[in-house]
């Protein structure tokens, strides 16, 4: 088993040899459909899996052919990641869609709406509140 610290490592050289590869490595014409990023890597303790999540931005067609894109590609970047990281063994890749800033996006907006349906509170001004805790405090 590998320290934790040698897996964050490898995790995030594997995270920055992917992100050069789907800049100008992978030929496959469905992988430029959707603007992909490389969101996170997980590799296991003993460094033979690697699961790369990614977010695609894009209509829900352009991420399906994305992610197949990425699912047949998985050889070349596996290839790719042996010549390029020097390991003992090359993990297995996994290409998982990441959407989490879906997500988060989705959340910021009905708190958005929550905050736009919700009535008006009735505050009590500045003045008036210390004005009130004067007249309290000098009885």
């Amino acid at each position: 088993m590998a320290t934790n610290r040698r897996v964050s490592r490898v995790a995030e050289l594997i995270k920055r040899e992917v992100s050069q590869m789907l800049l100008n490595g992978i030929k496959d014409d469905r992988v430029g459909t959707g603007m992909v990023s490389v969101t996170d890597v997980d590799v296991s303790g003993d460094l033979q899996h690697a699961k790369i999540y990614v977010s695609i931005y894009g209509t829900d067609e352009a991420k399906v052919e994305t992610m197949a894109g990425l699912k047949s590609a998985t050889g070349y970047v596996r290839s790719e990641l042996g010549a390029r990281v020097r390991l003992r063994r090359t993990p297995e890749v996994i290409f998982l869609e990441d959407r989490s800033i879906e997500r988060g996006n989705k959340v910021l907006a009905l708190l958005d709406q929550l905050n736009h349906e919700r009535p008006p509170e009735n505050l009590v001004s500045v003045e008036e509140s210390t004005n009130q805790d004067d007249e309290s405090s000098s009885e």
